[in-house]
This record gives structure tokens, C-alpha cells and sequence, in this order.
């Protein structure tokens, strides 16, 4: 199903990169796969699969070449643009893609929940409706984060600055959060984890916790997908790395505190300085990591998409579900 194109288009993934990512190289023996994801804790799975090698073992005689992104919005342009085999998402991109009519297969879940509304200690902001006139950053617009940002904002009678409202909603980078709040360009900010935790061990209010932002936290934050032209043609890939990321998520819900200092370690080596422990684990006590596809959740999201103007339509989502063969 193509839906039409609605009236916010989702930045990232204009006609050109849809055009480019559908056309695609011809089939052929898959010899390096390209897999995107973020420097975040609820791309953990990701982190963890780096980190212990268990990615590459999976994939055999197959390099890895493993991508870092800021943002759901610029890996998703990099996935439309064909430049990635696969990736973990927050599902906003990815269904947005889905409904642009990009072939993506949804593989598994990977995390949950996993993102907090922190105010900016200075900011005089206790609740959701203090955010009127005021600054309020997300990792990227047309994100996951934004798009339940903005369902925030209309839960509490606002609207954004864009659709008539006085809520600026600003795009900085998660890493960038920290001296975005220092310099006062962002009044309260809406961001994965660990950047919410480390922002409130420097003394800023956490106003929305992972369980309040949409469906008691029993909402997906992570996903794995991929190009479904490559799962066509590398059935022996996909079964590779599925087992590879099924591995990574056990490890993380049975060890934990070894999981932590790997994903300490990968932490360090995508940004150049590793978190203090207990900011991560505190990070690590709001996000849940499963393989699980909640199909009811994302159809609710499918749904914000639409509440928040980055679609027009629903597309049918059970039929982007990876189906083993």
C-alpha cells in the first residue's frame, strides 16, 4: 500500500531519495552488509552486538560495516537512498517510510520505553503545560520523540509554534543536549536514553518519565528493520543476524552489569566519553529490551504519525512483519 503524500513531509525522505532507494543496485552476492544505528541505550541491542563481535560471527564470510546516526530522520534517508542493509529505528521513521511506500521489512522490537521529558532546572517548568512559549528539543523533527512530543502538547491543549501554537520545537542532536541546556537555547527537551538520565544527574527535573509519555512505557522505542530487497535476496543473512540481535537482547535482560560495561565501552568509542554508572544505570531502569513486534503499538503509532501530520493515511502494518521462511 502507497499512501499519499501528506502535508508535513517527513524530513529526510523526499521524492529523490525514495526514487534512488527503490530502484536500488541490481541482485547480487552480498559480500558487506551496512547496518545503521544511533549511540543511545535504546539501541543497546546494537551496542552489545558490536561490542562482543557476535554481529560479524553471524554474518560469516560478509563484512560489517556498522554506521553510526544521530537520528532516526538522517539514518532513514541514508536507508531510502539504498546506502543501508539494515538498521535499528524508532518506529516513527520507520513507519513513515512504510507509508511512503519504501520497501522495509520489520525484523523485531528491540527496545521499549526508554525516553523522559526533562525540564531545564531554570526553566520554571513542572508540568506539560509550563511548555507554552516555550523551547522544547527532540533528537531530530519527524522523529519518534517528536511525533510524541507533539501528542504531548495536544494531550496538555498546546500545539506547536508551526500549527499556530506558542511550543517551539527545536532538532539538537541527544549529544548536543547537555550544552544546549547550558546556553539556554532549549527550555526542555524529549530525548532517549542515557541523555535524559544525564541530564537530570546535572541537577535538571525530569517531567515526563517513560511511563507517562504514552501507554505506561509499554511502547516501542526500537526497532530492527531492514531493506526488503535485501531480505529477498540474503534469506541466510537475515537468519543470521536475527539470532545474532535475539543473542544480544538475552544478554542484556540476563546480565546486565556485564552489559553495562559494554555498552559503556561502545558508548566511549561513538562519542569519546563514557557515561558515569549510575547515570546509566538509572537509563537502564527505563528502558526494556525485547525482540517482541508489538503490532498493537505500532498501529497506535501509526496512528500519532497521522495525529501529528507526518502522514495522511495508515498503511496495513502486519504486512511489513518479517515472515521466516
Amino acid at each position: 500500500m502507497r499512501a499519499p503524500f501528506p502535508r508535513r513531509l517527513h524530513p529526510g525522505l523526499t521524492a529523490l531519495t525514495l526514487t534512488a532507494g527503490l530502484l536500488g543496485p541490481a541482485a547480487h552476492a552480498q559480500t558487506t552488509v551496512r547496518l545503521g544505528y544511533f549511540p543511545n541505550l535504546t539501541h543497546a541491542p546494537a551496542l552489545i552486538g558490536l561490542e562482543r563481535g557476535t554481529f560479524q560471527k553471524a554474518l560469516g564470510s560478509a563484512k560489517l560495516d556498522a554506521r553510526s546516526f544521530v537520528s532516526g530522520t538522517t539514518l532513514m534517508e541514508a536507508f531510502a537512498a539504498g546506502q543501508i542493509d539494515i538498521a535499528y529505528v524508532g518506529p516513527g521513521p520507520a513507519i513513515s517510510a512504510a507509508t511512503r511506500g519504501l520497501p522495509i521489512t520489520f525484523l523485531a522490537g528491540a527496545s521499549e520505553a526508554g525516553a523522559v521529558l526533562v525540564a531545564r532546572k531554570d526553566s520554571g517548568i513542572k508540568t506539560e503545560r509550563d511548555l507554552a512559549g516555550k523551547i522544547v528539543a527532540v533528537p531530530s523533527l519527524g522523529n519518534t520523540q517528536d511525533i510524541s512530543l507533539r501528542h504531548l502538547l495536544k494531550t496538555a491543549g498546546l500545539k506547536p509554534r508551526a500549527d499556530g501554537g506558542t511550543v517551539t520545537i527545536a532538532s539538537i542532536p541527544p549529544a548536543d543536549i547537555v550544552t544546549a541546556f547550558a546556553g539556554k537555547r532549549a527550555d526542555a527537551a524529549l530525548v532517549p536514553e542515557p541523555w535524559g538520565a544525564a541530564l537530570e544527574a546535572q541537577g535538571h527535573k525530569v517531567i515526563g518519565s517513560e511511563k507517562t509519555i504514552w501507554r505506561d512505557g509499554k511502547y516501542p522505542t526500537t526497532l530492527l528493520v531492514a531493506s526488503t530487497r535485501f531480505v529477498q535476496q540474503n534469506p541466510k543473512l537475515i537468519t543470521g543476524f536475527l539470532a545474532a540481535h535475539n543473542d544480544a537482547v538475552t544478554y542484556l535482560n540476563r546480565s546486565p552489569a556485564a552489559a553495562q560495561t559494554l555498552i559503556n565501552r561502545q558508548l566511549d568509542k561513538l562519542t569519546g566519553a563514557p557515561l558515569n554508572l549510575r547515570v546509566l544505570q538509572r537509563a537502564l531502569n527505563r528502558t526494556a529490551f525485547t525482540t517482541t513486534l508489538n503490532l498493537a503499538a505500532l498501529n497506535e503509532y501509526a496512528d500519532l504519525n497521522v495525529e501529528a501530520g507526518y502522514a495522511r493515511s495508515v498503511p496495513n502494518l502486519a504486512s511489513f512483519i518479517y515472515r521466516a521462511p
